[in-house]
């Protein structure tokens, strides 16, 4: 089994014991630098990062490869990469990129194929000069997104 084979079976055992964390991103370098990057469905709390970092520890033996380890939760202004990660930010606003245009919108609901978005817009008026205010909703596929970011406000 090599070095990266133990790993991922190792984390799949630890995410197994931790259902509501999953894992976003999974790097080993040359160097045998290994960074897990987790996010939750109620957020990652720092003794989860620990507990999993202890876990991968004593199930790798140091003696055999030597390695460095990193486990992180994603940051903020990650972009977003699983379908349970959109699932769980139903409600919050996001800055959504696709090869068309630029949307900042209510992520309002999320299934296992589409995403569906409500911002509002100003568009001239039908009858009359001037703008006003509508309400736009998109359905969107995941393939049709190239990046999605939760945005923070203050």
């Amino acid at each position: 089994m090599t070095f990266k084979e133990k790993v991922n079976s190792a984390l799949t055992d630890c995410l197994l014991e931790k259902p509501t964390i999953f894992l976003i991103d999974l790097i080993i370098t040359d160097a045998f630098k290994v960074t897990v990057n987790l996010d939750g469905d109620n957020g990652v709390a720092l003794q989860d990062c620990i507990d999993v970092s202890r876990f991968l520890d004593a199930h790798l033996d140091r003696e055999e490869q030597d390695y460095s380890l990193e486990v992180a939760s994603v940051g903020v202004g990650s972009p977003l990469k699983l379908i349970r990660q959109y699932k769980k930010n139903i409600g919050r606003t996001l800055i959504v990129k696709t090869d068309l245009e630029i949307i900042e919108a209510e992520l309002v609901d999320a299934d296992n194929d589409f995403v569906i978005l409500s911002w509002e817009a100003r568009e001239p008026k039908k009858i009359g000069k001037g703008k006003e205010t509508v309400q736009k909703e998109l359905k969107l596929p995941y393939g049709s997104i190239k990046e999605a970011i939760v945005t923070v406000t203050f």
